[in-house]
């Protein structure tokens, strides 16, 4: 996108800056009934309180992309979460629904650690160590160029809830897989598996070095050094920490955490899971939980018969999820109303057509 134009798509009008949030609330509240059945506004879970209050279905990344392409009678889909979650969108919903990104500036710092320039150039020389061995899989959490680049390969796209039974299938396919962009999901799902950190090599997409120092038959997965900012917030020792001071306390954290703190803590999942772990827990029950603050916060409020904390107290929201507020909610409402099309999320068809075929073999073999 051209600079200027990106300048000028993220910069929120001096108007929104002097609101009240009850003006606001009120005006995105009229909007939503003006506009009926034509708007949809779905809402990751990492959303503020201020934003979620507005979406109309809440939920992980895909699960919502689905929900977006299922609801054929939305005309706008303005999507509350961050810019690889509105491309998923746009590929699955019909050519004459349009996306929107209320902050083109909401993006993911993860996704961004695996571009296709790096990953083309990565495949070629894997290829000339590996051969023809490696499928490759790529987390819902990456851009649409990476999406299309494994469905291009013969591979497929996982979730945090199916990586198991999705890495399971790559090896009934190859002998080997490229695991991109989350190191740390794609090392404990393998390990969970039964492969042992010694078969797991690293690719370093900066230095374009593979990081192993066994014998390279031994390799099973190759990991792109990437990660999310969020969950490596969490350590060991907060772990440690709790285990010496509150023995009662249960640890929950998500995937994308380092190895050592998955190893350390009582039980690990996806967003979903563990939402709907907190929502069974027994009254009373005592829990830390390594994910996004946001959502911590949330659990807190929902569950007041529990004791529920952050695994780090100090961690912050994730910094991109958060740029979407309500004062962008409401500029991306009011823009649309205004018969205006900023911010609007397009993905070519090219692009998506091979990004559907990763996303389809997920969907058919992840059930």
């Amino acid at each position: 996108m051209n600079p200027t134009l990106f300048d000028q798509l993220s910069k929120l009008p001096e108007r929104y800056k002097t609101m009240s949030t009850t003006e606001m609330e009120a005006r995105v509240r009229a909007i939503k009934q003006q506009l009926g059945e034509e708007l949809f506004i779905p809402g990751h879970h990492y959303q503020r309180d201020e934003v979620i209050q507005f979406a109309d279905a809440a939920g992980d990344s895909l699960q919502l992309a689905q929900i977006c392409a299922s609801n054929t009678r939305a005309k706008h889909i303005v999507f509350c979460g961050v810019h690889f979650m509105a491309e998923t969108a746009d590929m699955l919903t019909k050519d004459d629904q349009i996306v929107y990104l209320p902050d083109m500036r909401a993006g993911c710092s993860m996704a961004d650690m695996a571009n296709i320039e790096q990953t083309e150039s990565a495949w070629q020389q894997l290829q000339q160590l590996f051969g023809d061995t490696i499928v490759p899989l790529t987390y819902v959490n990456s851009t649409a160029s990476i999406k299309a680049f494994v469905g291009r390969h013969g591979g497929a796209c996982v979730t945090s809830s199916n990586a198991k039974t999705m890495v399971e299938w790559a090896f009934q396919q190859k002998s080997r897989l490229l695991f991109l962009p989350d190191q740390h999901l794609g090392r404990n799902t393998a390990f969970a598996l039964g492969v042992p950190l010694e078969h797991m090599a690293v690719w370093d997409p900066i230095r374009e070095k593979l990081e192993y120092d066994g014998e390279l038959e031994d390799v099973q997965v190759i990991l792109w050094k990437g990660h999310c900012s969020v969950h490596e917030g969490f350590n060991k020792w907060h772990i440690d920490d709790i285990r010496k001071n509150d023995p009662d306390m249960r640890v929950i954290v998500h995937p994308e955490c380092s190895h050592d703190v998955i190893q350390a803590a009582d039980d690990n999942g996806s967003t979903k899971y563990i939402i709907d772990t907190i929502e069974s827990a027994p009254t009373g029950s005592r829990w830390a939980i390594g994910t996004e603050m946001n959502l911590v916060k949330r659990l807190i409020t929902e569950h007041p018969d529990k004791h529920i904390i952050s695994l780090n107290t100090n961690m912050c929201p994730c910094l991109t999820m958060n740029r979407i507020d309500l004062p962008h909610l409401l500029w991306a409402l009011e823009t649309i109303v205004e018969g205006g099309r900023g911010n609007v999320i397009t993905v070519d068809a090219d692009t998506t057509a091979q990004s559907i075929h990763a996303l389809e073999r997920m969907l058919q073999f992840a059930k």
